[in-house]
């Protein structure tokens, strides 16, 4: 039995439980298990593992119970613990949704846009905090608040702070609910990425997500709307005259998002692409 044995065994299972990437995967799982990189797997990958040596054994059972983990369809990254957001590694598990290349548009606008180390900001539904931590790190904010209703997701977030070595403000609550009234009108910038799958579009997701990722933060409620008509509504009452407001949304609902930012009373609301060219990003300006 060689490592190339192995990958080959773990790939061919993972074909067979239907992973479009089985391959990789395989390696990557490979590599983790037997705590190797991809040259040192490249020059070993021949050789015959030690039948006499318990921790390669040990080595080889862990590889073909998180294989097996893999072929039931729990995500990669729930197994491997981490998922890289903006070029660090963020900490994830069951709890979180696991952050999407996707969410780095909204990132890099923000940064793009809001240049400052002063500005205050706040993050809503953060999960593993990967927008907060990301401009914190990133962006340099001295002032990160961040909020979930999910007190599971906030023990992953602060891990991802205490990682980052990033002084953040986690509130749990129910978006704005989680802070106290003495900070309305105080924020520079609020963040979000709500959940915004319409319910019924759930059960056609893939397994990894719809059976594996917390459905609190995939679930916006039949129209998928829910989360924005909120944020919309009471936004205004938290951000500072001319404070800026920018959302993650589905790509097709960059007009109906649009349409609640206006109808708050928002001005230059204006809907941004990602690279695939897909809209991803409302934002909007609170007037003063």
């Amino acid at each position: 039995m060689t490592l190339y044995d192995l990958l080959n065994e773990g790939s061919s299972m993972l074909q067979q439980a239907g992973d479009t990437d089985a391959e990789n995967d395989a390696k990557l799982l490979l590599l983790n298990a037997f705590d190797l990189n991809l040259v040192h797997f490249l020059m070993d990958r021949l050789r015959p593992l030690s039948e006499t040596d318990v921790a390669v054994q040990e080595q080889i059972q862990n590889y073909r119970a998180m294989v097996a983990k893999r072929a039931s369809r729990v995500p990669l990254q729930q197994i491997l613990g981490s998922q890289e957001f903006m070029g660090l590694e963020f900490y994830v598990n069951e709890h979180v949704l696991i952050p999407r290349q996707d969410t780095e548009t909204l990132v890099e606008l923000v940064l793009q846009e809001q240049q400052g180390r002063e500005k205050k900001l706040l993050d809503l539904c953060t999960g593993s905090g990967c927008i907060a931590i990301s401009l914190a790190v990133k962006g340099g904010y001295e002032s990160v608040t961040a909020t979930d209703l999910s007190e599971e997701a906030l023990k992953v977030a602060e891990r991802n702070a205490k990682t980052h070595q990033k002084k953040i403000i986690f509130r749990q609550g129910d978006l704005f609910s989680a802070l106290p009234r003495t900070e309305a009108g105080t924020f520079d910038i609020i963040t979000s990425n709500p959940p915004y799958i319409p319910t019924a579009v759930i059960a056609t997701l893939e397994p990894e997500v719809r059976e594996h990722e917390p459905m609190m933060a995939l679930d916006g409620t039949e129209d998928g709307l829910r989360f924005y008509r909120q944020i919309a509504q009471e936004a205004g009452t938290w951000l500072k005259p001319g404070g800026a407001i920018y959302l993650e949304i589905g790509y097709d609902q960059g007009e109906a998002v649009s349409g609640l930012l206006r109808e708050a009373g928002f001005d230059k609301v204006r809907v941004v692409k990602d690279l695939p060219g897909k809209d991803r990003v409302v934002c909007g300006v609170w007037p003063g």
